[in-house]
């Protein structure tokens, strides 16, 4: 049995983690960490884990604390903030632990982007150069082997899934690609704050970080990789009443003429023998709906072919606290333990209605 912490385990993320290693038949949790908590039973902060665990919070200070704090287990999940997380890597590393880390510190490879995007110079360029990007679809030997997987964020995972497989088919136009994406509330977090409050969310639809949503960088990141090209997107997420749910629609023009069957193929072949990801076409639903992903690890994909106009708009579908965090934070921790990919994830089936 291999015993795992998580560290930052009181919100949203840190209890969709709970939930799904509460019944994982090769991991515990044995220990979780909440400063507001602390001292606190788990379902202090997530009452519907109730009689699922005898675990209390612990507290968790800083960096130096870690070894400590969390003892002698295999793997840490850092559930942790932007910029939080960034000194907890490395000393985690240093102590020999493998490492889940749920924030954007790790995701980007250019130095550059950090300034872009997040406003500070990364201080540990080697760790960062280290770090696997943690797509399984994409990238799931690199993580087997890594000791460090940057967690992706729910609406750059959404995206990706949705445009890499007919990007890397070379049937689209890269310079002109539109990526929009409507999201559920709980991606703001359990801290209420204006505009990401779900009464603020709800009966309504909204554009926000309309000129430049940070998401974007790791999907352009994933797309210069696949294609050998720089590429640009204009991304617009969309603030919707929904509470669970990331829901990406891409939009570019064909390269060539091509039939449904044809993108139908680019779509098979990339996703062959990934259990997580189902293709969507025809009756009764012919298009992803993240009512149908609700709980689980699974991802919808889908596309239409407009040939009137010569263009394609792909889709993809996922539980941005699942898929999009903590279901797929798990999906790389069995890899790299060296566990079955879909171990304790396969079993749990989306929720309906």
């Amino acid at each position: 049995m291999y015993r795992v912490a998580i560290v930052g385990a009181s919100g949203y993320t840190g209890g969709e983690l709970l939930r799904i290693l509460a019944v994982h038949p090769q991991v515990e949790v044995s220990v979780a960490t909440s400063r507001e908590y602390a001292g606190k039973f788990v379902y202090y902060a997530h009452p519907h884990l109730r009689g699922f665990y005898k675990l209390k919070f612990k507290k968790l200070d800083n960096p130096d604390q870690l070894s400590e704090v969390v003892g002698d287990v295999d793997l840490v999940f850092l559930a942790l903030p932007h910029k939080v997380s960034l000194h907890y890597v490395p000393k985690a590393l240093e102590i020999g632990l493998k490492v889940v880390d749920l924030s954007a510190d790790y995701r980007l490879k250019r130095l550059e982007d950090y300034k872009i995007w997040y406003g500070y110079e990364h201080p540990y360029p080697d760790i960062l150069e280290k770090a696997v990007y943690g797509i399984p679809e994409l990238y799931s030997e690199k993580i087997k082997g890594a000791q460090l997987v940057a967690n992706p964020g729910c609406n750059a995972s959404s995206s990706i899934l949705a445009t890499v497989p007919v990007a890397a088919e070379g049937l689209i136009d890269l310079d002109h690609l539109v990526v929009d994406v409507k999201v559920g509330s709980s991606e703001a977090g359990a801290k209420p704050y204006r505009g990401g409050h779900h009464p603020e969310r709800e009966g309504t639809a909204r554009p926000y970080d309309a000129s430049g949503h940070r998401h974007v960088a790791e999907l352009e990141q994933v797309l210069r990789e696949f294609t050998g090209r720089d590429v640009k997107v204009a991304f617009t997420p969309h603030a919707v009443s929904m509470i669970r749910g990331s829901l990406a629609s891409a939009y570019s023009w064909l390269t060539r003429d091509v039939s449904e069957l044809d993108v139908q193929r680019a779509y098979a072949k990339f996703y062959a023998k990934k259990p997580f990801v189902k293709i969507v076409r025809g009756a009764p639903m012919p298009y992803p709906d993240v009512k149908n992903v609700y709980g689980s690890n699974y991802a919808e994909v889908g596309f239409a072919v407009d040939k009137r106009v010569g263009r394609i708009a792909m889709f993809a579908a996922i539980d941005n606290l699942m898929k999009g965090a903590a279901g797929v934070a798990v999906q790389n921790m069995n890899l790299m333990l060296g566990l079955p990919e879909d171990e304790g994830l396969k079993y749990l089936v989306p929720v309906r209605p």
